[in-house]
């Protein structure tokens, strides 16, 4: 073997080594990211079954693939599972197949900050963390009391190389005071502030903050909402996921001005499923975070979303309330129900928008 043969071999060996040592460190995660499961009256009455019992099974079949690709799928529960007497709107209460239904979906954490926490006081609470630990499904943003708040919180989660933080917090609870020792993760600025920092203090390779916020019905994103966003990411938060309007609001990515990196903003991701059924109420978005860790740096990759609209049995031909990816719906709709639909998905991407290479609208398979 010659000079020029044995130098082209060492240049293949080295490449090749370089090679498997980017592939040994480049890691990719998918956080799926759910808006608010809630249980209407209707709901209620349409899962009720002859024998007295209530069954859900129906309602995420058509998502379910979608939803158990992710590595971690995190869901607002946004109703207690306290036992009977079940009820809906204004104070929400679920059966504990509501609850079953959303694991054999495949959610794995649920986020509880939220201004229904409380609907059934105390007692209701704490039954829900007791069910929630029940089924395995890890849960933030209510504790029993301090000491179970210091263990558990700031959550991390761990996926294919990556630690995540996840923070939890809502602007209240319908007025129902917290009593001790519960612990409600309400927005506070001092108590946020402890709380990143903490995080920050486990290295975790991305911190996202999960807010209840803003106001309801409306796709126009509040002032206070963009106030707070800036002061998380000022104080370390790389993303930002929120619920509480019942509705989409805008998404978008922010650059950080020192590393350089993206920031996600979801302001609103609507409901996921519900009893509601005005214009842009009846449907939401199922956020996808690619984040990618290469060489210790982690990086927003892509934002995918999946529009989700909710099939009515009175309305839409269904025996029970059914979650359909928007864009990829049953064939043969009835008239009202493919002009709902259309609405839902038009309007949905006309907020929206497409002008932004990193966020992009996915489909069903």
């Amino acid at each position: 073997m010659n000079i020029r043969s044995i130098i082209i071999c060492i240049l293949l060996v080295t490449a090749t080594n370089v090679a498997a040592q980017a592939v040994a460190h480049l890691s990719r995660v998918g956080i799926l990211f759910a808006g608010d499961l809630m249980q209407h009256e209707s709901q209620l009455n349409a899962a009720r079954q002859s024998d007295g019992t209530y069954s859900y099974s129906p309602c995420y079949s058509k998502i379910k693939g979608y939803i158990t690709e992710a590595d971690i799928a995190i869901a607002n529960l946004e109703t207690t599972i306290a036992g009977k007497p079940y009820g809906g709107y204004p104070m929400f209460c679920a059966p504990d197949s509501f609850l079953y239904a959303a694991q054999k979906a495949g959610f794995d954490i649920m986020l509880l900050a939220n201004n229904h926490c409380l609907d059934r006081g105390q007692r209701g609470a704490m039954r829900t963390l007791a069910m929630l630990d029940s089924l395995g499904i890890e849960h933030l943003g209510v504790y029993r009391d301090s000491t179970d708040r210091a263990a558990r919180y700031p959550y991390i989660v761990k996926a294919k190389g990556l630690k995540i933080a996840l923070l939890n917090y809502t602007y209240g609870t319908n007025g129902i005071p917290v009593r001790p020792p519960m612990v409600v993760n309400l927005i506070d600025k001092a108590t946020m502030e402890r709380d990143i920092a903490k995080a920050r203090s486990m290295h975790p390779d991305a911190i996202i903050a999960c807010m209840h916020w803003g106001d309801e019905f409306t796709h126009k994103v509040s002032k206070e909402q963009r106030e707070l966003t800036d002061w998380l990411i000022a104080h370390g938060v790389n993303h930002v996921i929120g619920n509480h309007p019942h509705v989409i609001q805008p998404f978008e990515t922010r650059r950080d001005t020192a590393s350089l990196a993206r920031h996600a903003i979801v302001y609103s991701l609507g409901n996921l499923v519900s009893g509601m059924y005005a214009r842009g109420r009846d449907g939401g978005a199922l956020v996808t975070l690619r984040l990618r860790k290469f060489f210790g740096t982690t990086r927003l990759e892509g934002l995918e979303y999946l529009l989700a609209w909710v099939a009515r049995p009175e309305r839409d031909g269904v025996s029970n309330f059914e979650i359909w990816p928007a864009a990829t719906p049953p064939d043969n709709l009835n008239r009202v129900t493919k002009t709902k639909l259309e609405e839902f998905v038009e309007d949905s991407r006309n907020l929206l928008g497409n002008d932004n290479s990193l966020i992009k609208e996915v489909f069903a398979k």
